[in-house]
């Protein structure tokens, strides 16, 4: 009874402030979240530990973030997972399905959907790719992944940290990238296809 008394407290605090809020007794805040001007929460989404939200931000429904700082004008959601340690530059979008770790995102970035990022740098202007894995832990410790500005990342990539991929790089789709891509290069790790013509399952 006590928790649900805070939360109907901590609910009508934010929406005095201003904050848009779908559906108030579905969405789950901490005592210290603090949410600028308009931000909109859309329904079933949880805040837990030290979330800071600037303004202009728009949390889809599905989205758990856990000490997180979040600046302007971000697109969160739905189904996003932010860890403690993430930060969000403006003008960011996180898409469904992606869960994000220790690492910093960098203006104009966007991670759309289907991905883990985790112990992270990323530029500006940086788009990753539907199923880009960063491969930080080795099973012993937790390397770090760069990715300076304006990089492509093709999707389902893998990047088997510690790596940097450097300015104005382009990551083909289905590669498993483990040295450093120099600047302004196209990097990709792919087997040849093959086909063999007039097959036959055996039976």
């Amino acid at each position: 009874m006590k928790q649900e008394l805070i939360q109907k407290r901590l609910r009508e605090k934010f929406l005095k402030q201003g904050v848009k809020m779908m559906s108030p007794e579905t969405v789950f805040f901490s005592s210290k979240t603090k949410i600028g001007k308009n931000v909109s929460i859309e329904p079933y989404v949880v805040f837990i530990g030290k979330v800071e939200i600037q303004n202009n931000v728009t949390v889809k429904s599905f989205s758990h973030l856990e000490d997180v700082r979040i600046n302007n004008n971000v697109l969160i959601g739905p189904f996003t997972r932010l860890r403690p340690g993430t930060i969000l530059e403006d003008n960011t979008k996180i898409g469904n399905f992606v869960e994000i770790k220790k690492s910093r995102i960098g203006k104009n970035s966007k991670v759309n959907h289907l991905s883990y990022v985790g112990d992270t740098r990323i530029g500006k202007s940086v788009n990753i790719g539907a199923g880009t894995i960063t491969c930080n832990y080795d099973g012993f410790k937790k390397s770090k992944t760069i990715i300076k500005d304006k990089v492509f990342i093709g999707s389902n990539t893998s990047l088997v940290a510690p790596v940097i991929i450097d300015e104005l790089s382009v990551i083909g789709a289905g590669s498993v990238i483990t040295r450093k891509v120099n600047k302004r290069s196209l990097a990709l790790t792919r087997s040849k296809q093959i086909e063999v013509k007039n097959y036959k399952r055996k039976k």
